[in-house]
């Protein structure tokens, strides 16, 4: 273990957090999501970036999670030692791309070990390569049959992820309603949503899933746009969209990454301040494993709540 890296000497699982109940208050959580490096230098410099984010106070950090073993493995050790030795609460991602029954047990058991007490229970993408999800045998082809299955395993707190403009392999949004439904009666404790650029469309979902009777908070996915070509394949991939002003303004400056932060950073603080402004539940930053956009929006929201 490098030197440099700070270990503090906190017991495996010396406090308790559940998401639920911080997003049940009347102050949103804040959290920040991140993903695994594969190698070990990447780790560690992961490792200080969490690190540095302590003093902040977040409500709790997420941490990803791949397809492969070895990634699956970071995750392990990445959310124990946020927990445990930098002492902010850890969410680990599970999915069902690539195990079995047997192995999704396995790592529900090693997580509460670590004294981990929240998930985010998802299906996960199909591996590169495939263009469509294949359960694995003896596994799940559906998040709400994990949700199910550590619903009755264990007494983790179970997030899950919503879509505000529809998931990409739904047939209509009242399809995708129907299997949010499902999935929240499956066991489902809070909602995360897939990332969004126009909050009209976030807050015409959140009426509608109260409408459908999912009554689980919902905390608002929010991704600062740091490069043009990025956020036009993530939104490919996730169906998200981005509104034309947005578009034609970072389009206009492509070339200079410096000013695409910029305009990208200011619409994200925008979007988190009338998110708080209309009471939501949480604000989740994916940071694409960068902080400092999202450091910078998170100090400047921080001072309204």
């Amino acid at each position: 273990m490098p030197s440099q890296v700070r270990i503090l000497p906190r017991p495996v699982g010396s406090f308790i957090m559940r998401i639920r109940e911080k997003l049940d208050q009347k102050k949103p959580a804040l959290s920040f999501e991140f993903f695994p490096p594969k190698d070990e230098i990447g780790f560690w410099d992961l490792y200080k970036t969490v690190e540095k984010l302590e003093p902040l106070d977040p409500t709790y950090v997420s941490v990803t999670y791949g397809a492969g073993g070895a990634t699956r493995r970071k995750t392990i050790e990445l959310v124990g030692r946020i927990k445990n030795d930098i002492g902010i609460e850890a969410m680990a991602h599970l999915t069902c791309v690539g195990s079995t029954r047997d192995e999704l047990s396995l790592i529900i058991d090693e997580l509460k070990k670590q004294g981990i007490e929240n998930v985010l229970a998802l299906r996960g993408d199909p591996p590169d390569g495939t263009a469509e999800f294949t359960p694995t045998d003896g596994g799940f082809r559906y998040a709400n049959e994990l949700v199910a299955f550590v619903r009755e395993r264990s007494k983790l707190c179970i997030g899950a992820a919503c879509y505000p403009e529809g998931h990409v392999e739904a047939a209509n949004p009242s399809a995708d309603l129907d299997n949010l439904k499902r999935k929240v009666d499956a066991g489902v404790d809070f909602l995360i949503s897939q990332l969004f650029f126009d909050n009209d469309l976030f807050f015409r979902f959140r009426d509608r899933a109260e409408a459908a009777g999912i009554d689980a908070p919902i905390a608002a996915g929010i991704m600062p746009v740091l490069s043009v070509k990025q956020v036009k394949r993530f939104t490919q991939m996730c169906g998200a969209s981005i509104p034309k002003d947005l578009l034609r303004k970072i389009e206009s400056v492509e070339d200079d990454k410096e000013a695409v932060r910029h305009i990208g950073t200011y619409h994200s603080t925008q979007q988190c301040i009338s998110l708080i402004e209309q009471g939501v539940s949480g604000i989740h930053f994916y940071t694409l494993n960068r902080s400092t956009a999202t450091r910078a929006i998170y100090q400047h929201i921080n001072t309204m709540i």
